[in-house]
């Protein structure tokens, strides 16, 4: 067994989920949040548990409650529906992707067309593009960029959703240059830490791996990714599961050295249980693989200083 590190949590999605523990613990059942807090099955239904009401829109939250945003971000119109329904709200997006944000509304006043690099319909693309509708262009891979068409190839600039591939970001990238060679890049990357040190690691275990494993959901972009990087990058076969129930033992045929990560949205739980569903089938000699240190955090958001019961109260009042 080769274990990736690092692996599974990364602080934006640490930092979402103690939110919803903690206004929970703070204001009492129930709390809603707007689409999944993060990517994960196991993740929404044990805060399910506890009391969190998972919700698609805004419109569906009762006046008065609180609302929590997932890590993913919202567009500025979100915001400005949870204002109407007298809500109280409770920001959880990732601090990475409100830079990807701000970023887009600097450049959007400063009158470029902006890029957007990512997948049609994710809801952080969705709460990127809504910062500036009127200059933002989704770019969906290097086959999409023939589709481009820009006001003016002088005034062009690039942003990318933070959990692509890394590798398949700067091929799409390369391509726009190949058609705006003035084309500006970001001040620093977008694709986030935890992305590219997960991808970093995956890299490494797939060179020496008959099959790679990747704990994660089918939503989640960062965990599919790790999955088409193992591939990529010598594995001979690559799964995505949301847990041990998932493995089929037929994967197992032939193979010799399993690799195995899990998605910046997975609880540790559920590597372990897939470790130990392993170790019964006789891979219980585990190398870990650890080619970068991680140690970023990052502060819970503002709102769970104040009191939003009372905050509620006063707006529907």
């Amino acid at each position: 067994m080769l274990l990736a590190a690092p692996r599974g949590y990364c602080a934006g999605v640490d930092r979402a989920v103690i939110a919803v523990e903690q206004a929970l613990e703070q204001y009492g059942a129930p709390v809603y949040v707007r689409h999944e807090i993060v990517h994960n099955k196991y993740v929404v239904k044990t805060l399910e548990k506890k009391g969190a009401i998972f919700v698609e829109e805004t419109s569906e939250v009762p006046e008065g409650e609180i609302v929590i945003f997932s890590a993913h971000g919202v567009a500025p119109v979100v915001h400005e529906e949870a204002e109407r329904g007298k809500l109280a709200t409770i920001d959880a997006t990732c601090p990475l992707v409100t830079k990807v944000h701000k970023e887009a509304v600097r450049y959007a006043k400063e009158d470029y067309d902006i890029l957007l690099i990512g997948h049609e319909g994710h809801e952080e693309v969705i709460g990127t593009s809504g910062e500036a509708p009127d200059h933002v262009t989704l770019v969906d891979g290097p086959e999409d960029v023939e589709n481009v068409e820009v006001r003016d190839p002088e005034k062009v600039v690039w942003l990318s959703q933070t959990t692509l591939s890394v590798d398949e970001t700067m091929e799409t990238v390369d391509a726009l240059k190949g058609r705006y060679p003035n084309l500006l890049s970001p001040p620093s990357d977008d694709i986030c830490y935890a992305t590219q040190n997960r991808q970093t690691a995956i890299k490494q275990v797939a060179e020496d791996s008959d099959l790679v494993l990747v704990v994660g959901s089918k939503n989640s972009s960062n965990s599919v990714r790790l999955v088409e990087t193992a591939v990529a990058h010598g594995a001979r076969d690559g799964r995505l599961v949301d847990g041990a129930e998932e493995i089929d033992e037929a994967w197992l045929e032939g193979v010799t050295t399993i690799g195995l990560s899990s998605g910046a949205s997975v609880p540790d739980v559920l590597v372990e249980g897939v470790l130990e569903w392993l170790a019964e089938r006789g891979w219980e000699d585990v190398e870990i693989v650890q080619p970068v240190e991680e140690r970023m955090q990052f502060s819970l958001p503002k709102e769970l200083r104040r009191d939003l019961r009372a905050e509620a109260a006063r707006k529907t009042g």
